[in-house]
Parts: C-alpha cells; sequence; structure tokens
C-alpha cells in the first residue's frame, strides 16, 4: 500500500456497474482540484486495498473512499463525503449526514442492491481513455 498516492483520496469502485462507471464519470467532471483517484473493487489492486483496510466485500460491494493512513469511508458516507469534496452547490448535500446512518445506508442499500437490474451490467471494467489513464490507478 506504499505505493498509494497520499495526497489522493482513492475511490473504489464496482468496475462492471453501469451506474458506478456514470458516477464515477460525474465525479470525474467535476474534479476541479483533481483530489479523487480511481480503483475498480475486481482488479488486484482494488482487492488488495479492500483486504489491507479489512472490509468485508459481502457488506458493500459497490463504493468505498479511502483516505491512504487516515480513514474509509462506504455506502452513504462514501457518497457524502465524496460530494463534499467536490465542493460548490455539491457540498450542500452534505445536509444529508445529519440523517441517521442506519436509515442512509438503508437508502443505499436498496439501490446498490438493484443498481444491475436498472441500470445494466458490463461484460468487463471501464477502459480509460488515454487522458483519463492518470485518474485510475493499476
Amino acid at each position: 500500500m506504499e505505493n498509494l498516492p497520499k495526497s489522493k483520496k482513492i475511490i473504489l469502485f464496482d468496475g462492471v456497474c453501469n451506474l458506478c462507471d456514470s458516477t464515477v464519470q460525474f465525479i470525474i467532471k467535476r474534479d476541479k482540484n483533481d483530489i479523487f483517484r480511481f480503483v475498480a473493487l475486481q482488479s488486484d489492486l482494488g482487492q488488495q486495498i479492500i483486504n489491507y483496510i479489512g472490509i468485508d466485500i459481502s457488506k458493500t460491494d459497490s463504493i468505498i473512499l479511502y483516505e491512504p493512513g487516515r480513514a474509509y469511508y462506504y455506502k452513504s458516507a462514501a457518497a457524502i463525503n465524496i460530494l463534499k469534496e467536490l465542493g460548490g452547490i455539491y457540498s450542500l448535500l452534505n445536509i444529508f449526514s445529519i440523517i441517521p446512518k442506519y436509515i442512509s445506508n438503508k437508502v443505499y442499500d436498496y439501490i446498490a442492491r438493484n443498481r444491475y437490474k436498472w441500470y445494466g451490467k458490463k461484460d468487463a471494467c471501464m477502459i480509460p481513455t488515454p487522458e483519463l489513464k492518470a485518474k485510475f490507478l493499476q
């Protein structure tokens, strides 16, 4: 884990999920301060990070925000922290952090459980374009 950029926040995402792919594209377009790097959960590095931080992937399998050496967030906490970092109008969505975690995670779990049915699934992880390649860790 020493090779991970300490100054970047790492978003682990489901690389075959169309909703997750759209979310990654949304974040990249709005990441004006170049805060985030991305790793597919299915990749070798994704699995290494999950094992290193000790997350039980059977409890969450769609998005994890990892701040190397500091903290990690998953489910609704990850989504809220990502939006907060994007700043601007998105940081206003931090208001959702006042909702008790067990409620926001139930909503998150419902969407995550149905994401393939509603948005579809790819056969393989997304391959970034050459200009976006630096945003993805391998």
